[in-house]
């Protein structure tokens, strides 16, 4: 089918941000004398937003008071930090210019906080994604379908010509709840065992399989 509205996740769909995002956190953790996460065990709990996050990263049983200083101080080292490493995937760049001169409507939707969303758009896909749109107060995160809903008024999308793309069940979940179909990405930070557990009926091995998806 040929989609004209296409809205994309963020970490792990269009930007490889993993390597920023374990440095933040391990940063946030150290300075409290508390142990780091490896990559692999950040690339697992990724997806959820920054809250969820930093619930699987600190040590359970810590102080409320303790971790509500660990989310905001990682939040802020993060969005100071996150153009680091962080780099588009192969192909990604490419296909954006190619969807945009086409005339798609192209969206970003994530559950990365809003400040840091708008800064990475603004950083690498400025000339091909016109909104982006983050986890914010008055916007339930996903899997709700808030943030979809939102970005789909933002660019006029027909909901019957729109499609998401992500990397994770979450984003599965979310599209679901939103009524729109899913393509997942096998680039990211899920395999693709977990997506096809969570209920992913079209996958994209690569930028060019995921073109030929979309038309």
């Amino acid at each position: 089918m040929h989609y004209t509205s296409v809205l994309f996740d963020l970490d792990g769909t269009l930007l490889d941000t993993l390597g920023d995002l374990t440095a933040a956190m391990n940063r946030t953790l150290t300075r409290h004398g508390l142990p780091e996460r490896t990559r692999q065990q950040m690339r697992a709990a990724l997806g959820n937003g920054a809250r969820r996050l930093m619930e699987l990263c600190a040590p359970e049983g810590i102080d409320r008071a303790l971790f509500e200083t660990l989310l905001a101080e990682y939040n802020a080292d993060y969005a100071a930090h996150c153009r680091i490493e962080t780099a588009p995937y192969p192909g990604v760049d490419a296909l954006l210019r190619q969807l945009h001169a086409q005339g798609r409507k192209l969206a970003i939707v994530s559950n990365k906080p809003d400040e840091a969303v708008r800064a990475l758009r603004a950083e690498f896909f400025a000339d091909t994604v016109p909104i982006a749109v983050g986890e914010k107060q008055g916007i339930r995160r996903k899997p709700a379908p808030d943030t979809l809903l939102t970005a789909m008024a933002q660019l006029g999308a027909e909901r019957t010509s729109t499609v998401y793309v992500g990397d994770s069940e979450v984003d599965i979940a979310t599209a679901r709840a939103a009524g729109l179909p899913c393509i997942s990405v096998l680039w990211g930070f899920r395999d693709r065992d977990l997506l096809e557990q969570a209920g992913a009926q079209q996958f994209a091995a690569d930028a060019g399989e995921l073109a030929s998806l979309l038309d």
